[in-house]
This record gives structure tokens, sequence and C-alpha cells, in this order.
């Protein structure tokens, strides 16, 4: 199966929080959309890595996703080296995206900055045809995606473009609220943490509020680019 875009996240969530409504609107355009999440969240305070496991396929099927993948790394251990690269490989060349999506260049969880390197150099790398990977013994062609940008999360990072999501944020919101053991819930005995506190989701979307607000619309959300961002002409901008 070929996708439009693969957006690729840490732990399970990263992604909706970074850029499920781009997603979410992108679907609803017509692009196939797939997600890989590189770790189950296992070291996570709240919840357990089987309960994350439910938690991402009910935000899948909020979003409509297309596919969605675990590669199973180690929380909070996984480090940037062909063995990991090799795997995100076999993903990028197995669903040969135009567009990956990946985490913040840099950030408050460690994973974060770690797996946003791990990514862009595997996409590079996934261009080379004398790197030889397969899946299920069928070898794979090389593939590039012609496009890596990375979504902002917990660091407010400057932005090199937006996108205008409005009408979109409450798809958002509802795919992250599948996650339902790391967000706040007053019945909870689990420790509290720095997103289960009440009004995290409020400042997720007072950023998409904010975004859209220097840009004239509703609701954005925000990307850094590795490349320029070019456009055709002028009036391509709004």
């Amino acid at each position: 199966m070929k996708l439009d875009i693969l957006a690729l996240g840490a732990h399970p969530d990263d992604v909706e929080l970074g850029c499920g409504a781009t997603l979410a609107k992108e679907i609803a355009n017509g692009k196939k959309v797939g997600i890989i999440d590189l770790t189950r969240g296992e070291l996570g305070t709240r919840g357990s890595a089987e309960k994350r496991d439910q938690e991402a396929a009910k935000a899948a099927e909020i979003l409509g996703l297309a596919a969605r993948e675990n590669l199973k790394f180690a929380d909070g251990f996984f480090v940037n080296d062909k063995e990991h690269q090799l795997e995100i490989i076999k993903m990028i060349r197995k669903y040969k995206p135009d567009v990956v999506l990946c985490n913040a260049i840099r950030d408050r969880h460690i994973d974060h900055g770690r797996g946003s390197k791990l990514v862009s150099d595997a996409c590079f790398l996934s261009g080379l045809r004398r790197i030889e990977t397969e899946i299920e013994g069928t070898q794979q062609d090389a593939w590039r995606p012609k496009q890596v940008y990375h979504y902002i999360q917990w660091e407010n990072i400057t932005p090199d473009f937006v996108v205008d999501v409005s009408g979109f944020i409450e798809k958002k919101v509802e795919a992250v609220l599948a996650y339902d053991s790391q967000f706040y819930d007053p019945k909870s005995t689990d420790p509290a943490t720095a997103i289960s506190n009440p009004t995290f989701l409020e400042s997720v979307t007072y950023r998409a509020k904010d975004l859209g607000m220097l840009i004239g619309v509703e609701y954005a959300e925000g990307f850094t680019a590795e490349r320029f961002v070019a456009v055709d002409k002028l009036d391509d901008l709004i």
C-alpha cells in the first residue's frame, strides 16, 4: 500500500498531539495517511503498554488512518544506529510516502529529538539502492520521501510554516482523548504527570488558536522543514 503521508512518533500519542489536525485535514482531502510508532510507551508513568496499544488503535480509527504499526523499539533507550535505521527504512520502502512527518527537532523528552534525527537519517538512507532490505522474504526497492517535516511538541519552537487546520481541531482533540490513561481523569489513581494536568489540553488548542491568529485563520499547526519551503508563485501564500 502506497501512502501519501507517513507520520512517525517516538511514542503513541506523539503524532496526534503534534499534527493530528493536519492529518485529519489531509485524510478529509482524500490523502492516504499512516502512522508508525517507534515504541509502545512502556516507560510511561500512567497506564501500560497494553493499554497504549488499545488507545493507539482507537485513535487510528478516529482519524481514519490507512495503516498504523508499532516498531517496538525500547522506550527511553532506542538509539540512532544502523539496526534502528534499517527498521525504519523498511517502513519507508513499504509505504513509499511522498511526505514524512516526524518528532520535533528538540524537545523536553529525550526520545523526541532523538527520534526526530533517527527518522530523518533513515529517510535519506532509504533512497540509497545499495542498502538492501526485505520484508517477508520480498526484496524492497529504494525510496526517498520528497519532503521531511517536523511537527512541534512541548517546546515552543518557531515554525518554518503553518497549516490552516480550522474545522479539524475537534477531530484532533477526539484522537488525543483516545489516550484516556494519559490525560486528566479525576478518578485516576495513577501519579500525576506534565500532560495529565487538567490545563494541558487547553494549552494544545491554545497553541493552535494562537498560530491560527497569526495567519488570520481560526486554528493552525506548525512545522519545521529541513529545506527551504518553496512556492510556485507569490499568491500561493495565504
